[in-house]
């Protein structure tokens, strides 16, 4: 009777040890009992927006939210660098396009003969504009512009021509950066409004002798070309 009694204490304990753990070690979504709530249940707010729940009573009472209307995100402070500081407006990248539009766009692009930056920063903008070209293009384009970057002569990737043998303007070379061609894609995303287009004059500057037009004959044609192994 003893030795039964012992049994069932045993078992009995077991039984309840591994109840305390299983409970213990449970799913965390919803624990029993919550210390910090917040912590487990968090409540996005954006930041620009006022909450409906006040984070304390005195809120309203801040001058810098009042000014702000409420919201609790701040406006960038005095001396922010802003993200498009050469303030060059252009139409968004990510949107989409058909052939023929552009084609069109990309005819139309030959017209423009000198970048939107100011004129009087323009050693500047070719000296920065030659560091971004040599970090972003010539591992395909190569340093001197003939298409003969290390990507190219490794052969992992051909058919990128020279620069020189091209009908292109500054409008094109930053046209075909902002939205790529043919087998080279967008560079909108590595560089940003003011660098596209300082690449667009270092490549003119360099490899083409100034920033000159491109004959009206040729644009027509080297809008329409689908060539799938060429790039700009």
């Amino acid at each position: 009777m003893r030795n039964m009694k012992q049994k069932i204490f045993k078992i009995t304990a077991a039984l309840a040890i591994t109840t305390v753990m299983l409970n213990s070690c449970g799913p965390k979504d919803n624990p029993p009992l919550v210390y910090f709530p917040d912590m487990y249940f968090p409540v996005a707010y954006d930041p620009l927006m006022k909450a409906e729940d006040a984070y304390s009573d005195h809120e309203n009472e801040i001058p810098a939210f009042v000014k702000n209307g409420g919201a609790t995100g701040m406006i960038p402070v005095d001396g922010t660098v802003m993200q498009n500081k050469d303030g060059v407006a252009e139409a968004n990248s990510a949107s989409a396009m058909t052939p023929d539009q552009y084609n069109a766009g990309y005819a139309e692009s030959k017209g423009l003969t000198a970048s939107p930056l100011n004129a009087a920063g323009q050693k500047k903008n070719l000296e920065r504009g030659k560091i971004l070209y040599d970090r972003t293009c010539a591992a395909c384009h190569g340093t001197s512009g003939d298409g003969q970057g290390p990507i190219v002569q490794s052969g992992a990737y051909s058919g990128v021509p020279k620069y020189a043998d091209r009908d292109i303007s500054v409008g094109s070379v930053h046209y075909v950066i902002m939205h790529g061609r043919n087998a080279m894609g967008s560079y909108a995303g590595q560089l940003n409004a003011g660098d596209r287009w300082r690449v667009a004059m270092y490549v003119m500057n360099a490899f083409k002798g100034g920033m000159t037009p491109a004959s009206s004959g040729a644009a027509a044609g080297t809008a329409a070309s689908t060539d799938s192994t060429a790039t700009q």
